[in-house]
């Protein structure tokens, strides 16, 4: 081995560096958890890249600190109180530390042999969580990198039960569909479109004025689809939806794919996690009649990115999706070992998502996953009622989870004036750098969108963000 190669791996070094590290990232927990740092400092991605490129083409480093400290300065802060804008969570401290396991033992998962307790700690968290969603007894499901790749994973699951050749060994020809909200999340048109479904392989349903499915348009959209040439198998309800929050139906959603035979997939990515809570378990009614669902650990459950779980209300369903022959791999590539993890997901190498999720039930129990949606969920019902005690704010809709849409209107101004004034209190918000909120848009309007993530954000630090949006329309006035 040559000196440099050992030295960089050095247990000493590791000791020493990794001491600094844990002290480095404290020390801004602390002060991001108080709120008494910018949330970020905002640079253009010019200038960023320019700083970046700069530092790179400096001599290699022999004081890691200052490079750590950069890092930390130049990225936004999730757990700060006034960040509110997108689904991430701000991950429990330890949480984060079997980042730091994970990292060291560096587990693949695949085989048995290359994460051995990694996978039997997979086996029995995505257990634990079809039972709390209601599966029943013969659930399971499979860790994965986000919601997205948990999405299609099913969808490809769905496709193979209903398919009506073997897809996976010759292909189809068969013009095939799902039924979505058209509030759905974009992961459910990237997954049709890498399944080669096409444009008309998504089939968006209308949704009420509270943003949610409007489930008795499923029955003539599927009439139509079929009249069309389409074979419809599949139907998602969203649990909840990414811009505004809203749960559809999921029982009457249930009741027709049993009606007619249709694999029933809920998107609980977010909202799923509400299924913890004693108080908004009503939420998602129905949920425990679904084929398959996905959920993510690292928005409502406070893990770091990613780590998504796609739950089977039949567990057997998982190993339909992949059957392929890696004879390095597996003995026998069909056999149903839950113990292989690759037979199941998209990655072969996979890190050790489960870590994360056991280390934090064997620590704090399952209740600190109720108590963090119990604490958001109750704090967006409460900005609401600040939004709407605000002479010129109005809701887009009233909130079901944690996120709230909601904007300023003046009647003297058209609708692009208004989303102009809007627009631009969103960007003065994250240049200021004492609140990070994000905007969608609605039926053509543009909306303030806030993501109650953050247990450490009170009712005073949204009374603050209010009363700034105000002095920043005020300003927007006077300059007119």
């Amino acid at each position: 081995m040559s000196e440099l190669l050992a030295n960089a791996y050095s247990a000493a070094a590791f000791r020493q560096q990794g001491h600094a590290l844990v002290d480095l990232l404290a020390d801004h927990l602390e002060r991001a958890q108080a709120g008494t740092d910018p949330i970020l400092t905002y640079h253009d991605p010019a200038d960023q890249l320019a700083h970046w490129q700069a530092d790179f083409n400096q001599p290699p480093i022999t004081d890691l600190l200052p490079l750590f400290a950069e890092l930390v300065q130049r990225s936004i802060h999730v757990h700060h109180p006034g960040f509110m804008g997108h689904q991430v969570a701000p991950p429990l401290p330890l949480a984060a530390l079997t980042g730091l396991l994970a990292g060291v033992l560096n587990q693949g998962q695949a085989v048995y042999e290359m994460g051995m307790s990694a996978n039997a700690l997979e086996r029995l968290t995505t257990q634990w969580l079809a039972r709390k969603l209601g599966l029943g007894a013969t659930a399971g499901g499979l860790l994965t990198s986000g919601g997205t790749l948990g999405t299609l994973t099913a969808l490809l699951t769905a496709r193979a039960a209903a398919a009506p050749a073997d897809v996976w060994e010759v292909g189809t020809t068969s013009r095939l569909a799902i039924l979505v909200s058209e509030e759905a999340h974009y992961c459910a048109d990237r997954a049709v479109r890498i399944m080669g479904l096409g444009t008309e392989g998504l089939i968006k349903i209308p949704t009420n004025d509270r943003f949610q499915m409007r489930t008795e348009l499923l029955e003539p959209a599927l009439a139509q689809a079929r009249a069309a040439g389409l074979t419809v198998f599949a139907v998602i309800g969203s649990a909840c939806s990414t811009s505004t929050g809203s749960y559809d139906d999921l029982m009457a959603i249930a009741d027709f794919c049993e009606q007619h035979g249709l694999w029933f997939h809920a998107d609980g990515a977010h909202g799923g996690a509400a299924a913890l809570s004693d108080t908004y378990r009503p939420l998602v009614s129905g949920i425990e009649r679904a084929d398959s669902v996905v959920v993510d650990f690292h928005k409502m459950m406070m893990t770091p990115a990613l780590i998504t779980a796609v739950l089977y209300r039949r567990d057997a369903d998982a190993f339909r999706t992949f059957q392929q022959k890696a004879q390095y791999l597996w003995a026998d590539a069909t056999a149903p070992d839950w113990f292989n993890s690759g037979k199941r997901t998209f990655e072969c190498t996979k890190r050790m998502m489960s870590v994360a999720i056991y280390t934090v039930l064997r620590t704090y129990g399952e209740g600190v996953f109720a108590d963090n949606v119990d604490v958001l969920y109750g704090l967006a019902r409460r900005f609401a009622a600040q939004v709407c005690g605000r002479p010129g704010f109005e809701l887009a809709v009233e909130p079901e989870s944690n996120i709230v849409c909601f904007r300023y209107v003046d009647a003297g101004r058209t609708p692009a004036q208004t989303a102009e004034l809007n627009a631009r209190i969103r960007q003065q918000l994250v240049e200021a750098g004492r609140f990070y909120i994000v905007q969608t848009t609605l039926r053509g309007q543009l909306y303030l969108r806030v993501s109650l993530m953050n247990p450490f954000t009170t009712d005073a630090h949204l009374t603050a963000l209010l009363d700034e949006c105000q002095r920043l329309v005020d300003d927007y006035v006077r300059e007119e």
